[in-house]
């Protein structure tokens, strides 16, 4: 299946994005949904799958180092159920290991010379570009 993939990052104040083209070779980092609230976090992203025709929502499990679900893993399923419920028809939704992704996303902006606190806002949305690199590396062949 082809079409635009999003990959969420999904944090309680900041949930990362990234971006596929339409032909699944491109992940480019979206701003960030900055948010105090579950809901607020839900209509962003469902604004930008709307407004991005996106068919593949590509969603980071932040798994304990062991695989292991932990707390995190029980926060990212509850905001996947309420997302469920807003997104359009026909958008498929694929959980991922989404692990290692912010360390990823720190070691790639780490060369930008700017200090953790000023890369804040980056972070999350270049881990999300991690998430959807390897997922579009996996499904090439789909």
């Amino acid at each position: 299946m082809k079409g635009r993939a999003l990959a969420v990052d999904y944090g309680a104040k900041r949930t990362g994005l990234a971006i596929s083209d339409e032909m699944r070779i491109v992940a480019t980092p979206l701003e960030a949904v900055v948010s105090t609230s579950l809901e607020e976090t839900v209509a962003g992203v469902v604004a930008v799958v709307a407004s991005m025709r996106v068919t593949t929502l590509v969603l980071g499990m932040p798994f304990l180092r062991s695989g292991l679900e932990g707390s995190q893993c029980a926060n990212v399923r509850l905001f996947l159920s309420a997302l469920r419920q807003k997104l359009p028809a026909g958008v498929e939704g694929v959980e991922r290991d989404g692990r290692f992704t912010t360390h990823e996303a720190e070691l790639r902006l780490r060369p930008t010379g700017k200090r953790r606190k000023q890369l804040k806002s980056h972070i999350d949305s270049t881990a999300a570009v991690v998430l959807l690199r390897d997922y579009l590396a996996g499904s090439e062949f789909d």
